[in-house]
């Protein structure tokens, strides 16, 4: 983190969590975004990792067995900013009843279908977190979300009153820093590997300004790993916090 900037990303509109152009932003790329050549190529590459830490996590917390292919029997999952459903048909197929909710309509719609396709009963939801009474989860994700929204302390608050007494929340996020900055933004979206206009660099957050907003909402989060890039790996979980990372809260 020695490339950290330190100051925290402002909020610009508290209390509100969705930004109108971020949820068109995202709602445009819906069509394809089950595609894994297609605008949101990146995310299918940056799945399985996400998925490796994520099982990873999940038997730890509930001290599973790593040979049950259904771990979360029995259990509810919510996945926020959950797009077109790319999380959370993997958390269905682990054996979560899941929920889905999307700032755009068009995501949740294109998610429903695939979900149908493929023979998975997730309900999935359009609009605000808060505007949903859904009750708590076993399990809450919410992946490369908080540097979308308007009020990341609202969005984080949101996210630990749907957190089930006992329950174990997973987030991931880009960190705020120079190499964040060169190759997510500089490199990533002026070469078409992610749509253009998809972060705004000071929106980011680091780790340390993570924990603090957690820890003002009850939650405890557990010691970041993080998803580097090389041209040997392609995306991977690294102790190199520099580009991405990926982090467990539980209630302190």
């Amino acid at each position: 983190m020695s490339d950290a900037t330190t100051s925290l990303p402002s909020n610009t509109s508290a209390g509100q969590t969705i930004r109108p152009e971020e949820a068109a932003h995202f709602g445009k790329l819906a069509k394809d975004w089950w595609d894994p050549k297609g605008s949101s190529a990146m995310l299918h590459k940056l799945n399985p990792v996400r998925l490796k830490f994520l099982r990873e996590a999940i038997d730890l917390h509930w001290t599973g067995d790593v040979r049950d292919a259904r771990p979360l029997a029995g259990k509810s999952a919510l996945d926020v900013g959950c797009g077109a459903g790319l999380l959370c048909e993997p958390l269905a197929r682990l054996g979560a009843d899941v929920t889905g909710v999307d700032a755009a309509p068009e995501n949740v719609a294109a998610a429903a279908i695939h979900a149908g396709r493929s023979g998975l009963d997730i309900r999935y939801m359009a609009g605000e977190l808060a505007g949903h009474d859904i009750g708590t989860f076993d399990l809450v994700t919410a992946m490369e979300v908080i540097e979308h929204v308007a009020d990341k302390q609202a969005f984080a608050a949101q996210l630990a009153a749907r957190l089930t007494e006992g329950g174990l929340m997973v987030l991931s996020t880009p960190n705020r820093t120079v190499r964040s900055r060169t190759l997510m933004i500089g490199a990533a979206e002026s070469f078409g590997l992610i749509p253009k206009g998809t972060h705004e660099w000071s929106d980011f957050v680091t780790p340390d300004e993570l924990s603090e907003i957690l820890a003002s909402t009850g939650l405890a989060m557990g010691e970041p790993k993080g998803i580097a890039f090389s041209p040997m790996k392609g995306l991977h979980l690294s102790d190199d916090l520099s580009l991405n990372y990926i982090v467990t809260a539980r209630a302190a």
